[in-house]
């Protein structure tokens, strides 16, 4: 049973939005996702109270009006999303865009363009590893 219950994806690139939406369809998971075109209105989302918290967010590195970088930082210096693990997709494969993800605590680092299958197993593992263990603050599944 999955634990991901949403996965936020900050991601201006359509074609790329619809890979990742593709690759949540083909392991059953889509209806989790939810797409905000850049960094800014990714904020306005986790702001809103009427929003609920997502439980990992995909982000990509190049984006107009706030890059993935300074989405990150804003993210993990507020106690209140710090805890959300983050998982980099991205084309840039510069060290120092890898070093300022991995300086801000991100769970993973994926480059683009990857091959689809797998990017699927990919996917399919991150939405493993929720399944086997807990988020902060669920109780034990007892199966």
């Amino acid at each position: 049973m999955s634990r991901l219950k949403r996965v936020l994806l900050v991601e201006d690139d359509q074609v790329d939005a619809l890979t990742v939406k593709r690759a949540f369809q083909d392991i059953g998971a889509d209806e989790r996702l939810i797409h905000m075109g850049n960094g800014e209105v990714a904020l306005e989302y986790l702001n809103s109270k009427l929003n609920e918290r997502p439980d990992l967010i995909l982000l990509d590195l190049n984006m107009p009006r706030m890059n993935g970088i300074e989405f990150l930082t804003k993210i993990k210096h507020d106690e209140r999303f710090n805890s959300i693990p983050v998982i980099v997709l991205t084309t840039s494969q510069d060290q120092g865009d890898v070093r300022a993800s991995f300086s801000e605590s991100v769970a993973g680092y994926m480059t683009k363009p990857l091959d689809f299958e797998h990017f699927c197993r990919t996917i399919q593992s991150i939405e493993d590893y929720w399944a086997l263990n807990r988020l902060p603050g669920e109780a034990m599944e007892v199966f």
